[in-house]
This record gives C-alpha cells, structure tokens and sequence, in this order.
C-alpha cells in the first residue's frame, strides 16, 4: 500500500449501531432509507459488495441477491453483523479499506454504498476502486450527504455558516465528515464509468420536532411521497442514487478464486483460512468466519 493512502475512518470499537441507531431517535431515517432501498433495488442479483456494512444494518433489504460481501475496515463492526446475520454460505465478512478493495477484477453485479462516501477524503478513487470489481452492466446504489440541502442554503443566506452550498468542492464539516455537491458526483460518477438512471430525494424531514410529534410511518410515508422529485433537483440532505456500470466488454468474472493480494494486486487462493500471497508473501488473517485485509500494525 501507499504511503499516500487517504486516511480512513475507523468505527472500531464503536457501539454506533446502538447509539445512533437503536437508541439514537433515527427510526425516519432507517425507514426514509429502507424505502428508497426498495425503490431503487433490481429485482434479482447474484453477487453484492455492501461497502461500509457496518452492523450489517442494511443487509437484511438485500433479499434479491444470491450473495453478499459485507465489507468495512472495522472488525467489530463486522463481528456486530456475523452475530447479527450468522456464517452462511450466502455472506462474506471482509474488514478491508475501500481505497484497496481485496477483490479481483469485475466480480460483483451490484454494489451499495451507504452513508460511507461521507467518510471519503478521496471520492474518485474510492469510486474507482468499485469501478474495478464490478462487470459491465452492474447496478450501484450511492448514498451520499448533500451539502446543496434546504437547512444548509437557509444558513448560509442568513450568514450562519461560511461555506457556499451552491460550490462544488466537498466540505469537511468535522474530520472525515463531507458534504458533497450532487453535481460533483454526477461528474465522480461518470469519470470512474458509471452512467446514473435514478435519483431519489431522502430524509426531507430530519427534524428533531417533526421526529418527535409524527409518528415515524406517517413521516416516512411523506418522505416516501417526495423522493421522486431528486429526479428533477437534489435538495434534502441526503441523496441516493442508482447508477450502472458503462459496457466496456469486461464481463462479469468467472473466475473460481475471490480475493487478491492488496499489497501487490495478484489473485489469491483458498478459502475459510488465511490467505498467503505466491507473490509477496503477504499473509491475510481469516479468524472467526471474517477476512482481514487491512494494513498490518
């Protein structure tokens, strides 16, 4: 790996499930998002990357896929989702980064990014490496953190924040936390292959008294009636969008192995134990039903 590497954000150790799920007053949210999910979803798939897994939260809304990688750079976060899922033959436990993604070529048919980009100091390459471990005519959800948002051009025209919601470039709002702009990634999108079909507006009612005083169906219910319009403007603040993989003749891998090396990018062999590269000699942990391919200490 590079030295160069972005820096990532790390959830190990966290009881983010709990605290800012289960406990966390989010219910519209989880719902609000649940919904565009089913929205957005193709009716069958054979092999999912869930990238920034987590808990394993979302994993559940995937029934039409055969199988699903779960990926995060969190053990713990992993160990939360295998207690929660089981070991099966229908999921794979990775903890590895993004900006290296442990996997050969064009193997997935489908990929969801969510609430994970925000996390990204470096969007293009994150999106490039999902680019590479997806076959032509693949399906990829992407959630994203909208910096353009009503709460956020209110603030800004009543001078309460300095940053320009209406400018491109991400802002970083706590560290590793971005906003992005929804037309930069449209451009980060089509600069790694990806050509977007959909939009869908989410979350129009993220407020603490709304949450509060209106039950959490019928507020999903109107969010729910309201997605639609990110097909026109992306204004709510967060946005998800359904996008396919450009045809580039790559069809979806066929080969028998999974993983590869990410210290010198050369597939590797074997499965249910640890992985030694014939190349380099990098040895990859797997213990307790997850793979780890994150950086050695």
């Amino acid at each position: 790996m590079s030295e160069s590497t972005p820096p990532v954000c790390s959830y190990e150790g966290s009881d983010y499930q709990q605290s800012f799920w289960d406990q966390g007053g989010r219910a519209y949210e989880d719902a609000a998002e649940a919904i565009a999910l089913k929205k957005l979803l193709p009716q069958n798939g054979k092999f999912l990357l869930e990238l920034g897994a987590g808990a394993g939260r979302n994993t559940p809304r995937y029934k039409n896929y055969q199988r699903i990688a779960l990926l995060d750079y969190s053990r713990t976060q992993l160990e939360q989702a295998r207690d929660r899922l089981g070991i099966s033959d229908r999921y794979i436990y990775v903890a590895a980064d993004i900006y290296h993604l442990p996997f050969i070529d064009a193997v997935f048919d489908g990929a969801t990014m969510i609430r994970t980009l925000h996390h990204m100091a470096d969007p293009l390459l994150a999106l490039s490496e999902v680019r590479r471990v997806m076959g032509s005519d693949g399906v990829f959800i992407l959630e994203f953190a909208n910096k353009r948002n009503f709460k956020a051009i209110l603030r800004y025209i009543l001078k309460k924040q300095d940053w320009n919601p209406f400018s491109l470039e991400p802002v970083e709002f706590a560290e590793l936390n971005f906003d992005f702009h929804p037309q930069a990634i449209k451009c980060y999108l089509s600069e790694n292959q990806f050509v977007i079909e959909k939009q869908l507006s989410v979350s129009f009612f993220r407020v603490g008294f709304l949450k509060k005083h209106i039950p959490t169906r019928l507020l999903a219910g109107l969010d729910s009636l309201f997605q639609w319009t990110g097909s026109i403007a992306q204004y709510s603040p967060s946005v998800f969008t359904m996008a396919r993989t450009v045809s580039s003749g790559q069809a979806l891998s066929q080969a028998e192995g999974l993983f590869r090396c990410v210290t010198c990018g050369k597939p590797l062999q074997g499965v249910e134990n640890d992985l030694t590269c014939d190349s380099c000699g990098a040895v990859w942990e797997y213990r307790d039903g997850i793979y780890d391919f994150r950086p050695k200490k």
